[in-house]
């Protein structure tokens, strides 16, 4: 597998998230890591000016699809919005594993915060443009632990036909199968990971360490992106949890 870590503005509002995907790849690949772009402050903004401004981040990170079985790291989950339409492309029956607290399924009509990284799961299902493209389909989408939903989000997925299922049955769902996994490290604890959106009642570094080697075991991973790496501290024990997957 070949880690990229994309740097540079996504829709960053934390001022650790790049320097800590940089240790991760490191943590990762060492020397072999291929680091794109250059850091960038956090800001609070739209979706709009946050899109426009990770257009840079956005391309590259199509670009590193190309790679066979890609390891993608970045600050935020807006890096999907050019990742899963590439994918879908590429390879229509892939189910996407998408580990996170949140659903990021909203859209800018339905975003209460108007957080571009609140949205691009929901673009590459095609329920908003978000430039990239689409094609994602719905159904093989598997989503976990999404224990923060806000309540159109929810709507919206349970329309979509989005599989929403407890940590404990992602395994047993994909076995078999090829699978690309989105892990938003959100889905740890706050207590284990601080994030944009704190919500607790998340998983501890040991059930996510037991999640990952259940998931290399069931299924074929054909890449990953890791996302809201806010904490540089844990990269060697998250990398650790990785490996299992990555050797594959």
């Amino acid at each position: 597998m070949t880690v990229t870590v994309l740097r540079g503005r996504t829709s960053d509002r934390t001022p650790h998230g790049t320097r800590g995907s940089a240790l991760l790849g490191a943590a990762l690949a060492g020397d072999a890591a291929r680091v794109i772009g250059e850091s960038s402050p956090p800001a609070v903004q739209g979706w709009e000016d946050d899109l426009r401004a990770a257009r840079p981040v956005l391309e590259a990170a199509a670009a590193a699809m190309a790679e066979p079985a890609p390891v993608l790291i970045a600050a935020q989950c807006t890096i999907a919005l050019a990742t899963l339409p590439v994918l879908a492309a590429r390879e229509p029956g892939t189910v996407v594993v998408w580990l996170d607290a949140h659903g990021d399924f909203n859209t800018p009509a339905t975003s209460g915060s108007g957080y571009l990284g609140g949205m691009p799961l929901a673009a590459a299902c095609g329920l908003w443009d978000g430039g990239y493209g689409a094609g994602l389909d719905p159904a093989r989408v598997v989503l976990a632990d999404a224990r923060d939903l806000d309540p159109a989000e929810r709507e919206a997925l349970d329309r979509a036909g989005v599989r929403r299922m407890a940590v404990a049955d992602v395994a047993e769902a994909v076995r078999g199968e090829r699978v690309f996994l989105h892990l938003d490290l959100d889905v740890l604890d706050p207590s284990e990971m601080p994030c944009t959106f704190p919500a607790p009642g998340g998983l501890s570094m040991d059930q996510l360490r037991a999640l990952l080697a259940q998931l290399a075991d069931a299924a074929d991973i054909v890449g990953i992106e890791v996302t809201s790496m806010a904490a540089p501290a844990p990269a060697p024990r998250l990398a650790e949890l990785l490996l299992p997957l990555l050797r594959r």
